[in-house]
């Protein structure tokens, strides 16, 4: 008989049956040699003694058994329906170290449902986004394709017509391309890859991005940066962060305005202000400006679809470091970026 297939109750059966037959071997055995009855009546009490204490411990294990079964099969219902483990048992014993085992891994399955649900609802608003800033610009290119193909024009207004869906395609693919950086830094599929080297160059880059549109407003630049200063940093997303930055002041500040940068070298850390002298923000806007795809309303004129400070603040975030801001309206605002030197 295989043993797998053997249940507790024949278990138990086919071992009573077995120490019947050696104690009765064990009692002939000794009437056998002694020829004397008293000898078997003391052998039978002694089988009696020893049976019922083996049927006790028995019943005992099997009671001790049966309510840890009960208990174990109400713990998991519970955890199916997402209610924690109860201690019920004493410590230092097995039931007890299983409960412990199970309340872990109901910790572990907690974890992981909130972890799913997060990752859902993000998921979610990132769709919702998405479906809305793309919304207008599609809209657009309807609009004008359909003036086009119904409407005869002469050429030069094609053309303008032409150009203004030139531009709502590359806001098309600014908001792709920025929202594939954003679910790549997001996800954890792009990881920063910090090295010791100059914040010179890195800034230098950032710069170069924006020294153009900073002409065409006639908006001065002014850069105070050492080139000595180095630090780990991961140059290109480090120099994305700060290109946002300053691309943003140069939106929001006024033609012949000024932007100052700055950067200062501390023990610990490393400190660049990028200071404008645009319109400001109100300092109860000030912790929203992060936020994805975030705009004042004032400034919806301005080219742009909010997504560029979020970006940065993810960058820096990642490389242990934080975005500070101060800001009064009317008087341009400072964005100070803190990157540890470690």
């Amino acid at each position: 008989m295989s043993t797998g297939k053997l249940s507790i109750n024949r278990a138990c059966a086919l071992c009573t049956a077995f120490l019947g037959v050696i104690s009765a071997a064990a009692i002939s055995a000794a009437f056998f040699f002694a020829g004397n009855l008293t000898v078997v009546w003391l052998g039978l009490l002694f089988a009696a003694l020893v049976f019922g204490c083996i049927a006790a411990f028995v019943a005992f294990l099997r009671r001790k058994l049966v309510l840890f079964s009960d208990n174990l099969c109400r713990t998991i219902d519970d955890m199916l329906d997402g209610t924690a483990p109860q201690q019920t048992y004493e410590e230092e014993n097995l039931f007890y170290k299983i409960n412990h085992r199970l309340t872990y891994m109901y910790e572990v399955l907690r974890e992981n449902r909130e972890s799913i649900a997060k990752e859902r609802a993000d998921l979610q608003e990132l769709i919702s986004d998405i479906s809305h800033q793309v919304k207008t610009p599609i809209s657009n290119l309807k609009m004008v394709n359909g003036t086009l193909l119904e409407q005869p024009m002469p050429e030069e207004k094609q053309r303008e017509f032409l150009q203004a869906s030139m531009d709502q395609l590359e806001k098309l693919d600014f908001l792709m391309q920025a929202m594939i950086k954003t679910s790549r830094l997001e996800t954890g599929v792009i990881s920063l890859d910090r090295k010791i080297q100059p914040l010179y160059d890195t800034l230098a880059a950032a710069l170069g991005g924006i020294l153009l549109n900073a002409e065409r407003k006639n908006i001065h630049v002014s850069v105070d940066c050492p080139e000595d200063i180095v630090l780990a940093h991961d140059r290109k997303w480090t120099s994305e962060a700060l290109f946002n930055i300053l691309d943003n002041a140069v939106k929001y500040t006024s033609a012949g305005g000024d932007i100052q940068v700055s950067v200062q070298s501390r023990e610990c850390y490393v400190k660049i202000d990028i200071t404008d002298s645009g319109k400001g923000i109100a300092e109860n806007r000030q912790g929203m400006i992060f936020k994805r795809f975030y705009r004042e309303e004032e400034v919806h004129d301005v080219e742009g679809i909010g997504i560029g400070l979020y970006l940065a603040r993810e960058i820096v975030s990642m490389q242990e470091g934080y975005i500070k801001v101060v800001s009064t309206v009317g008087c341009g605002s400072t964005f100070s970026v803190f990157l540890p030197r470690g």
